[in-house]
């Protein structure tokens, strides 16, 4: 750089004493100079810079798909109608195949309320399969107990958690059954019954950029007391809006609305069930439940409480049908909503009666009055379920009851022993 200063400073001078021969004998040199400096100094700037422009224009989001600066991060995805073709296209990749086909491959699947009466059962079956399972439960109705026969195995993952608050997990499926199901445990808190089934779809956009399948676990309250008998997926229900029970009814058919609108608007996978009564093993005894109250009532040599006149009716199926249609509603091709129960249909007297049949035949039938806004019928129509997912339940009510009665004797009379024993000490 001196260099070049210093010639230019001299040329004057020499130009002016040789002014005949000064373009002949400096013209070559001065240009040669010149191009020698651009190739060491300027150039590589100049291809730094093209580099930058090319990087920042191929980074630049088109007009058709950059998004307005006041439009919302949902507005945004719902503007976006290709994530759902990319998502069904790496669907695809995967190879799903149909249920009960072996050589498929290892899911990572996330079970909400996992700890519970069918959560467990239904982590029983995934673990049979192979699969890799994540139970998150914040154990309020949950039982550790319930998943502990599990713990150790590297597939198996518990995580206690509410909810309602947000969790990150890289998972394939979620099964949502993280819910109080029992009237004794959603009215104890009813503001918090209906906000959880809000606050679950908080990671829905998580789960749309992972391409993870979501299946929500509704319930057959969606139809209230229903004008409708049996009831099919395409009735509409008839449920009191402002009632003690519409913390639960409301709530499950506002998740129902919540799923349903970001499978059209964001190409979220997701399957909707509408479970009717179940019962089993691990059931909550003193749930408040129809049948476990029946069951630990008789085996307390307790009469069994019936509220109103009896005469209402209930459809009862035992979980492992219910896991069954689960598994297949997640596996299937089909969004739903749709009804997994058992369309045996028993009046509450006659339930009573098969339980003193099974349990004690003297055991007494005790009259109460009934609970607001109790439905009076409940029937499943279950033809689209037997259809589209080829499931219909297999166990019937006194198959399956005395192997809730077995389980709840068990339960029962160990604890009796043990605080038994406390008091002795």
């Amino acid at each position: 750089m001196t260099s070049e200063l210093i010639h230019r400073n001299q040329t004057p001078q020499f130009t002016h004493r040789n002014s005949d021969s000064a373009p002949h004998s400096n013209c070559h040199p001065k240009s040669t100079n010149r191009i020698g400096y651009m190739l060491r100094h300027r150039l590589p700037f100049l291809l730094v810079g093209v580099a930058i422009a090319a990087a920042f224009f191929h980074l630049l989001p088109s007009p058709s798909t950059a998004a307005a600066p006041h439009v919302s991060l949902l507005e945004t995805n719902l503007a976006l109608p290709t994530r759902r073709v990319l998502m069904e296209d790496h669907t695809e990749k995967k190879g799903r195949l149909p249920i009960g086909v072996k050589g498929k491959r290892q899911k990572r699947i996330v079970v909400t309320g996992g700890a519970g009466f069918v959560g467990s059962h239904l982590v029983d079956r995934l673990m049979e399969r192979g699969h890799s399972v994540i139970v998150v439960d914040n154990f309020f109705t949950g039982r550790k107990e319930n998943v502990l026969h599990h713990m150790g195995n590297p597939n198996f993952e518990l995580i206690r958690h509410d909810v309602v608050e947000p969790i990150l997990l890289e998972v394939d499926q979620i099964y949502h059954l993280a819910c109080p199901a029992s009237p004794v445990h959603y009215k104890f808190n009813p503001v918090k019954t209906i906000i959880s089934f809000l606050h679950i779809f908080l990671p829905f956009f998580s789960i749309h950029s992972l391409g993870a399948r979501f299946l929500l676990t509704s319930t057959s309250e969606v139809y209230g007391d229903p004008l409708q008998h049996p009831q099919a997926e395409t009735y509409w229900g008839n449920v009191n809006p402002i009632g003690v029970r519409s913390c639960y009814d409301e709530g499950k058919r506002t998740a129902e609305t919540l799923a349903m609108d970001y499978h059209r608007g964001a190409g979220i996978e997701v399957r909707i069930a509408r479970i009717f009564n179940t019962y089993g093993p691990r059931m909550c005894i003193d749930d408040g439940r129809v049948v476990s109250n029946f069951v630990a009532q008789a085996l307390r040599k307790e009469p069994l409480t019936v509220y109103g006149d009896g005469k209402q009716t209930r459809s009862f199926q035992y979980v492992s049908d219910l896991v069954e249609g689960l598994m297949r509603l997640m596996e299937g091709e089909h969004v739903g909503p749709f009804n997994l129960g058992n369309p045996g249909e028993f009046t509450m007297l006659e339930l009573a009666q098969v339980v003193q049949e099974t349990i004690d035949p003297n055991a007494k039938i005790e009259f109460r009055p009934n609970t607001e806004d109790d439905p009076h019928k409940r029937k499943p129509d279950i033809s689209r379920a037997n259809e589209l997912l080829g499931w219909q339940p297999s166990v019937s009510l006194r198959e399956g009851l005395p192997l809730m009665v077995s389980d709840f004797r068990q339960r029962l009379f160990a604890d009796s022993k043990l605080t038994g024993a406390k008091s002795v000490a």
